[in-house]
Order: C-alpha cells, then sequence, then structure tokens
C-alpha cells in the first residue's frame, strides 16, 4: 500500500473555493495508486468563527477561567467542525473518503493538556478505513489521553500531526500546503527580492521556522528527519504538478552549494539586562519557566544576564525582577534576525560581512551570537525591514 500525507492549514480549508482546490491535489494522489492520509486545521484564521483564535476569545482568551483540560476540550473543536466539513465535501464529488477525530485515528498522547506529547499512533484503525476508502480525513492539533481526555498537542500541531502519522505509516512523502509556493530565502512580504528554494536539508528549514519563518512547525521536520522521510512545503492554490519545495536530508539532492540558505526574523521582543548574582540570576530563571515564559537569545556573565522575551510577557516579567529587587535596563520593540546555512560553518567572514553591512545603514546591533549554521542578532524593530534586505543582498544576491 502506498500512503501519502498531505495536511491543509487554516487558509487552505477556509471556504468552498479553497476546498476544492485542496482536493485536487488529493484526487491527483488518488489517481497515482496511492492511500491518502489528510490532516486538516481549523477552518481559517481570527475572525472567522471556527478559528482556534476566535474560540479562543469566546473565553475571554488569557482571562478565561477553565483549566487547560477544560480548554483544549474548547479549542479541539475547531478540527473537527473542519475534518467533518472537508469530508462531506470529498464524498460530494465522489471520492471514498471518512472523518476521523484524534481518538478514532489512534492519536494517544500524554496528559500535558495544552501542549500534549505524542506517545503512540495506533495504526490499526486507519489501516482499516482503508480497506473501504481512499481518503481518510485527520483532525490536526488533536489526540486522546490513556484515560480519554481530549488532548491538543500545541499551536502548529496539525504540522506535527501530519508528521507523526507520515512516521508510522512510512509514507512516502509529508505534503505540507500552505498559501505559498514554498520556502523563500526570506518573508516575501518584507523582502521584495526573496528567491524561492528548490530543496533544503531538515536542519536548515528547522533553524528557519524556529527563527521566524512560519511556513511550517519546526517539530514537524524534527520528526520527518528522524523518520527519513521527505517533506514537501506546497501551494494549495499551484497546479498538483508544482511540487514545491523539497525538504530532505540527502545532500546530493541539493543541487548547488550555498552559503547561507535563507534569513527569518522574529519581531515584538524585549531585550533585558539584568544585574544579579548567580543566585538571583537562577531565581528569575526558576521564575520564568514556571509561568511558561519562554526565555531566548541568553548571554550569561558572572554580574549579569542578557536575554529576549516576547513583548506580551514584558510586565509578567518586570514583577518577577522587582521581586528579586534585581537592578536592570530593558529595550522595547526590538527584532531578532538569523542567518541560516549549513553553508556557513567554519567560514571566516560572516560576522564581518553583517557588521559592515549593518553598519553602512547605520542600524545599531544590541546583541549577538553564533552557532554552526546560525548566526543571530537584535535591532530595533523600526530598523528590520532595511536589515533584513541589506542582509538578503549581501549574502543571497551575488
Amino acid at each position: 500500500m502506498k500512503i501519502l500525507v498531505q495536511k491543509f492549514g487554516g487558509t487552505s480549508v477556509k471556504d468552498e473555493e479553497s476546498r476544492l482546490a485542496a482536493e485536487k491535489h488529493i484526487v491527483h494522489a488518488v489517481s497515482a495508486g496511492y492511500k491518502v492520509i489528510v490532516v486538516v486545521s481549523a477552518i481559517g484564521r481570527l475572525g472567522d468563527p471556527y478559528a482556534t483564535d476566535s474560540l479562543l476569545e469566546l473565553i475571554g482568551g488569557a482571562r478565561s477561567y477553565l483549566d487547560l483540560r477544560e480548554k483544549d476540550m474548547l479549542l479541539s473543536v475547531g478540527e473537527t467542525i473542519s475534518a467533518a466539513v472537508f469530508t462531506n465535501g470529498l464524498k460530494k464529488n465522489g471520492l471514498t473518503a471518512v472523518g476521523l477525530t484524534g481518538q478514532d485515528a489512534g492519536i494517544v498522547t500524554n496528559e500535558e493538556f495544552g501542549n500534549a506529547k505524542v506517545q503512540r499512533i495506533e495504526t490499526e484503525h486507519i489501516f482499516a478505513h482503508f480497506k473501504m476508502n481512499d481518503v481518510v480525513v485527520v483532525t490536526g492539533f488533536q489526540g486522546i489521553s490513556e484515560s480519554g481526555h481530549i488532548t491538543t498537542i500545541g499551536r502548529g500541531g496539525s504540522d506535527t500531526t501530519a508528521a507523526f502519522l507520515g512516521a508510522a505509516f512510512k509514507a512516502e512523502s509529508i505534503d505540507i500546503f500552505t498559501d505559498v509556493s514554498g520556502m523563500m530565502t526570506a518573508d516575501p512580504r518584507l523582502v521584495d527580492k526573496a528567491k524561492f528554494l528548490e530543496v533544503v536539508s531538515y536542519r536548515e528549514v528547522s533553524n528557519m521556522a524556529h527563527e521566524g519563518a512560519k511556513v511550517i512547525d519546526p517539530r514537524a521536520v524534527e520528526i520527518a528527519m528522524q523518520s527519513g522521510i521527505p517533506l514537501r512545503i506546497r501551494s494549495t492554490h499551484q497546479p498538483v504538478t508544482n511540487t514545491g519545495t523539497l525538504v530532505t536530508h540527502i545532500e546530493s539532492q541539493i543541487e548547488h552549494y550555498r552559503l547561507v540558505t535563507g534569513i527569518a526574523h522574529v519581531p515584538n521582543l524585549v531585550q533585558f539586562n539584568v544585574q544579579a548574582s548567580r543566585k538571583i540570576q537562577e531565581a528569575v530563571f526558576t521564575s520564568l519557566a514556571e509561568l511558561n515564559i519562554s526565555v531566548d537569545f541568553i548571554n550569561i556573565f558572572p554580574d549579569h544576564i542578557v536575554f529576549t522575551l516576547p513583548q506580551t510577557a514584558l510586565e509578567k516579567a518586570q514583577t518577577i525582577l522587582n521581586e528579586q529587587d534585581a537592578a536592570y535596563t530593558l529595550i522595547e520593540n526590538c527584532a531578532k534576525v538569523a542567518i541560516v546555512g549549513a553553508g556557513i560553518t567554519g567560514v571566516p567572514g560572516i560576522i564581518s560581512n553583517m557588521i559592515t553591512t549593518l553598519d553602512k545603514h547605520n542600524i545599531p546591533i544590541y546583541q549577538s551570537a553564533d552557532s554552526y549554521t546560525t548566526v543571530w542578532i537584535l535591532v530595533a524593530e523600526k530598523d528590520l525591514k532595511v536589515a533584513v534586505n541589506a542582509l538578503h543582498t549581501a549574502f543571497l544576491q551575488n
């Protein structure tokens, strides 16, 4: 049995026109002899009645009185509605299809509500349905705990669901359909000269996703990489013959050597510079973790620490620092810019090129860090567009 996994995001199932465009890709796969596992997200985005953020607004968002289990009960509804509506359209147009919830599909998780971890996929459930159907539509983002509670697996969870199903069923490919044609060298909304990437490595895409590229959830890339299953990032609204960006671990499939693969960014950050002893440093990080606040871009010194947080965490972080009587300064409205590329490992001159490029545009660098495949800098958000375009020109248009 040849199996493909196709995942369609919220904008790909938001209306009849989009669902029909998605259906063409499914029909093409079935006609090629595949059984298809389709994973769907909730319909649309904030403002659409069944989108995840719209459901959150029904309970007051962050001011909700529900516990995490009850919140999962609510948020799982979006994908359930989407799967039923999508399956109805497939059946209406003559495909043999069945819709399944996470529980029906055998997706078993732990009980870390709101960010549950998939423990296993009981494959016999979907295999049984493939006896009578060419297409199985599965709700993304949700599963069932051992004790029978509905769980959700975090934002980007539909990508993760697709990856886990692809791994469990040894699919030939996991296709992630979005409203863009594939991976680009930068966000085309900021960089007019951003280029389409035909082939990238798992690690490069994972790093790009971690650093702000919203095309795919990095957890899904990690799962596919561990399983050795090719990923494709494709557009729902382009022809079925357009195969998008191939994500692979096979270096020979990357057509030519490149120093830098792409430039990603994360806006809406605030930088803290805290003068504190090691004891207070430990207390600050512990308190932030207890509030589920993710600290990023960390530099630790004997007498002070520098780190960034999302702008939304500003007040909570200030409360913690004040409680510890820690002296600190902060810079609001920052953005992190990352240069990503497997080719930069061990290559001299990357940092000097960055500094020279930004200096030409009078853009201060507040902070920097690097790894084997990524270099990060922190700049003022007002300088973000100029910084990303200048670096794109310096590293990707020569």
